[in-house]
């Protein structure tokens, strides 16, 4: 099988897992954050390619129109992880845009992609996303609201990248194993 459609096919699996596992409210934020470089089997930030950003993101899109949630993309450090999105959910979450375009060496494949595909694309700094998938150990965890609960699914990688999902619940205040001396 070609790897574009393995990557697919792995990402549509895990995607399908995911919907099984975590209750999504309309317009709940799901961030993304991927290394393309890492799906291809090399370090991260070093051969990552807008053609493998393209063949993972039509199953989150997908995914996200499934579950009517908002997407975010998480940019590489180059731009302090900073975050592509749709100026509606921007708006929305009432985020301050900062002044940035993310490309392919700085920024990321996947964020330069999804800025090319959204509507009418912004960049922000930081979000609390109810739930998110890190494609390849990108950090996600800095994007989540507290308290980040794992997500476990079959699918273990996509490519070569190692797969980390994560929902969120609220904070347990009180309760019978707080202590209060």
């Amino acid at each position: 099988m070609e790897a574009k459609n393995l990557w697919q096919q792995q990402m549509e699996q895990l995607l399908l897992e995911v919907e099984q596992q975590i209750t999504f409210h309309e317009n709940d934020l799901f961030v993304v954050g991927c290394s393309t470089s890492e799906v291809i089997g090399k370090k991260i930030g070093t051969a990552g390619g807008l053609e493998v950003a393209e063949v993972l993101f039509e199953p989150i899109r997908a995914f996200a129109e499934r579950n009517k949630i908002l997407l975010a993309f998480q940019g590489c450090e180059h731009i302090n992880r900073a975050l592509t999105m749709e100026r509606a959910t921007q708006q929305l979450y009432r985020l301050p845009e900062v002044s940035v375009i993310p490309v392919v060496r700085a920024g990321g494949s996947m964020s330069a992609y999804a800025y090319t595909q959204f509507q009418e694309p912004v960049v922000v700094e930081h979000v609390q996303a109810k739930a998110g998938l890190d494609i390849g150990q990108t950090m996600i965890g800095m994007q989540l609201q507290p308290v980040a609960v794992p997500i476990r699914v079959s699918t273990k990688m996509v490519g070569e990248a190692i797969i980390t999902i994560a929902t969120t619940r609220p904070k347990l205040i009180g309760g019978v194993r707080a202590f209060y001396g």
